[in-house]
């Protein structure tokens, strides 16, 4: 597996899928779209403290260590998470963006609501 290059890390004005120009909103987009990467930020979101890449690792549902490696350093890198004495948590700046993806969840809730889909695990 090759290792990705800092300039292969989605950022804004940089070209990203769907944006020849990295608008800042597109380099988001495509950063948080990766695989696992949102599921990352929601998981150090909704930790009290600092989360070690062990059990950061079980709380993603034991996800390949080098993808979590690759994403963390991503995430890191575009200043959305950081590394603490006692493990992985959000910037301020994550910390933000989770604060503004609730309403966009909120509203997907309604959407597969209006849609009758069953949200996973609520059975």
């Amino acid at each position: 597996m090759r290792a990705e290059s800092a300039s292969s890390i989605p950022g804004p004005g940089r070209p990203v899928r769907g944006s020849s120009t990295g608008r800042p909103v597109m380099a988001l987009l495509d950063l948080i779209g990766r695989r696992w990467a949102l599921r990352v930020l929601w998981e150090l979101h909704s930790a009290a403290h600092p989360v070690t890449f062990r059990d950061l690792r079980a709380r993603c549902d034991n996800m390949s260590s080098s993808l979590l490696t690759r994403r963390l350093r991503e995430l890191t890198e575009t200043r959305l998470v950081e590394r603490a004495d006692a493990g992985y948590t959000l910037t301020e700046s994550g910390n933000r963006l989770l604060g503004h993806l609730r309403p966009i969840s909120a509203w997907a809730d309604g959407w597969s609501a209006e849609l009758d889909v069953e949200h996973p695990g609520e059975d």
